[in-house]
């Protein structure tokens, strides 16, 4: 079983059209949402209109707004799936790519596998420092933990559950992507990437990262490379 870790925050527009297309995914599948104390609506859409609606659906509440790594580290521990991946509330990324990710497990046998989004090019509509940020970190993991990576900042990272759950996490925003990332290499296990497909959102469409987290992303890196956890 797959268990999709899905943390949420003001995603109104988009949370039911996601659901339906997991759901959809013939896979078997839980889904762990946490709701990040959202302000827009999107809270009380899922208490009244889509708790109990989606097979294998769990939803747990943040009492405030905490980041999507604090929201990722609620979830972690309901997992009851021999896989995890990580899901974010919008329309970027694809469910149906689940089954791609699934299967690089079965024929690598890796503990992590990472859905890339660059090892078929740039995708439409990525702003260009965007672009830039992502191939400083892609470039730091190759050469920090002799890792080869092209998309180290993707949301699909998939893993083996009992990998994930051993891991020690402390974050809370978006700085959760380097952090596993560093402690997966540097407790000795494998990750692979899948090229995925992505369709990147503007701010005004509620994209939420800003880039003082590709700043946090950097700093993550260079202090889990060197520091003891």
């Amino acid at each position: 079983m797959l268990s999709v870790l899905m943390p949420v925050y003001n995603e109104i527009s988009t949370l039911r059209q996601l659901l339906d297309r997991i759901a959809a995914v013939p896979v078997d599948k839980e889904i762990i949402l946490v709701d990040d104390c959202s302000t827009d609506g999107t809270r009380e859409m899922i208490q009244t209109e889509l708790d109990g609606k989606f097979p294998g659906l769990r939803v747990y509440y943040h009492d405030k707004n905490m980041g999507k790594g604090a929201a990722i580290r609620t979830g972690i521990p309901h997992a009851t799936g021999e896989y995890c991946i990580v899901q974010d509330g919008d329309l970027e990324y694809h469910p149906e790519d689940y089954t791609v990710i699934l299967q690089a497990f079965d024929s690598t046998g890796a503990d992590a596998v990472y859905g890339s989004r660059f090892t078929e090019g740039w995708p439409p509509n990525m702003r260009p420092l965007n672009r830039l940020v992502n191939v400083l970190l892609a470039a730091m993991v190759r050469i920090l933990f002799k890792t080869p990576m092209t998309d180290e900042a993707t949301c699909y990272k998939a893993f083996k559950t009992p990998v994930l759950q051993s891991i020690p996490l402390t974050c809370q925003r978006f700085e959760f992507c380097p952090e596993v990332t560093a402690k997966t290499i540097r407790k000795g296990h494998t990750i692979v990437e899948v090229p995925i497909q992505y369709e990147a959102r503007s701010m005004s469409e509620g994209k939420k990262i800003r880039w003082t987290d590709g700043v946090e992303a950097i700093w993550t890196l260079l202090k889990f490379r060197f520091v003891r956890f």
